[in-house]
């Protein structure tokens, strides 16, 4: 039985996601097809790398992630399809794939060069399911493209680091379901740059002198004893192991989030100063 995941814009009001199944299910008839989300922000090409990113290694090795995110052909978006950690990916060159191939490389990317044989408006629908199907039933690579040795980086994902590394300058890539904001400084590079000194992290008019691993540790912590935690910003290491901006058991319909309470948006900047002076205990947010 073939694994195939489907991570899209396409939402669930329209027949987009049914017609791709559909397609997929009359290819290999037993296929399992998972559904990572189709509530991508449209085009947003930074988001779809995190998601991606942070689901696919849950998934057996030789499952197929079909990514139909700003999928329209042109000179500038080939179409690709590349093996990487055991996984199979059919996508457009458009930086999706950078944020999992900065730590990982491909084991082989091709340019998907079938279209001359496809007529289609919708590629995902027409090409991209051909092609993982085509994989699901044992298919090398190289049939249906060219061998490429590189692929598009999105440098948006990838935050900066001052000459006299002391300084990271990131930025939000992601708000999640509560309002939480990711961004795309990583718990590897805070502590590679930051080597255990102090420092300050700036969110707009907003800043922080620590980080949590959790988010009820800002409950136990004792300078908030006398507190309603509930609505507490904070800042933490997430589970995808990226720096987050949260709010305490926060829900965007009641005590808000940290977009919301914090006016917090995609592609803010956010800046990690670090201080080089004997190291203190921080117990407070300001």
């Amino acid at each position: 039985m073939s694994l195939i995941t489907l991570t899209t814009d396409f939402g669930t009001k329209d027949h987009f996601v049914g017609a791709v199944k559909g397609a997929i299910y009359s290819e290999l008839a037993d296929a399992k097809i998972v559904d990572i989300t189709h509530e991508i922000s449209p085009f947003n090409i930074t988001e779809t790398a995190y998601i991606l990113k942070n689901s696919y290694k849950s998934f057996p090795k030789g499952t197929i992630h079909i990514v139909g995110v700003d999928s329209e052909l042109s000179e500038e978006n080939k179409h690709i399809a590349l093996e990487l950690d055991g996984h199979f990916f059919v996508c457009p060159d458009n930086g999706i794939i950078s944020m999992i191939a900065q730590e990982i490389k491909p084991t082989k990317i091709v340019e998907i060069n079938i279209h001359d044989r496809v007529e289609s408006s919708f590629p995902v629908l027409d090409v991209f399911v051909q092609v993982a199907c085509f994989i699901a039933r044992g298919g090398n690579l190289t049939v249906i493209g060219k061998e490429i040795l590189e692929f598009k980086i999105n440098v948006e994902i990838q935050p900066k680091v001052n000459q006299q590394q002391d300084q990271i300058i990131g930025g939000i890539i992601y708000i999640d379901n509560y309002g939480n904001v990711i961004t795309n400084i990583s718990r590897k590079m805070f502590h590679d740059i930051g080597k255990g000194r102090n420092f300050k992290m700036n969110a707009k008019k907003h800043s922080f002198s620590k980080i949590f691993t959790k988010y009820n540790e800002v409950a136990s912590n004792a300078a908030y004893s006398n507190q309603q935690y509930e609505g507490h910003k904070l800042v933490l290491f997430n589970s995808a192991q990226f720096i987050e901006i949260a709010i305490y058991r926060s829900n965007l319909d009641t005590v808000g989030g940290a977009c919301s309470l914090l006016g917090l948006e995609y592609r803010d900047t956010v800046t990690i100063d670090f201080i080089n002076e004997p190291k203190q205990e921080f117990t407070t947010l300001n």
